[in-house]
């Protein structure tokens, strides 16, 4: 069965949505931050390669496998960030879920709120069994939000990517439908 991931979900205080021309900017401004790329497979871009960066996360639709499908999150009309997912296995109904927000609203639930709403997405419009999300080890505040939402620690994997120079450890998290489901 085809399933879609609809093009707008609102939570208490955001509406996550399709991504458009006019986030651009704001996207940019976000991308272009060393910290907030801290804890990304990113480095510092240049303007086409932040331009070509936006126009890979205008894509519509659900996500094909290995594909990452990322939505726009908005408080009071302003761009604040972005959450994002990909299907991980298709036979499997596997997806993972990705956020990043502007250092200008951490602290305010905001990332969390916005997360929960991409997972409840993922299994209430996408039919997922499971969805993780993978980080730097070292990335604390990360690590806190996904223990909030209630996903487990799977894995902590040591020394295992080499990302800007480094070699990091990278903490696997997830959730089972029966989980989340029970868990709301």
């Amino acid at each position: 069965m085809e399933r879609e991931l609809a093009p707008l979900y609102r939570t208490a205080r955001l509406v996550i949505r399709d991504l458009v021309e006019s986030d651009r900017s704001a996207h940019e401004d976000l991308f272009s931050r060393p910290d907030v790329l801290r804890y990304l497979y990113d480095d510092v871009m240049d303007a086409t390669s932040l331009a070509a960066h936006f126009e890979r996360r205008l894509s519509r639709g659900a996500p094909a496998e290995g594909q990452w499908r990322n939505l726009a999150v908005e408080h009071e009309g302003t761009f604040i960030g972005e959450v994002g997912l990909t299907l991980v296995s298709d036979t499997h109904r596997g997806y993972e879920v990705g956020y990043v927000l502007s250092p200008l609203y951490h602290g305010l639930g905001f990332a969390t709120e916005a997360t929960r709403g991409i997972i409840d997405a993922a299994f209430g419009d996408l039919g997922a069994h499971r969805v993780s999300a993978r980080l730097d080890a070292r990335n604390e505040a990360s690590r806190h939000l996904l223990e909030r939402l209630g996903l487990r620690l799977e894995a902590h994997h040591l020394s295992n990517e080499y990302v800007k120079g480094e070699w990091t450890d990278e903490l696997v998290f997830a959730v089972l439908e029966d989980e989340w489901a029970r868990d709301r």
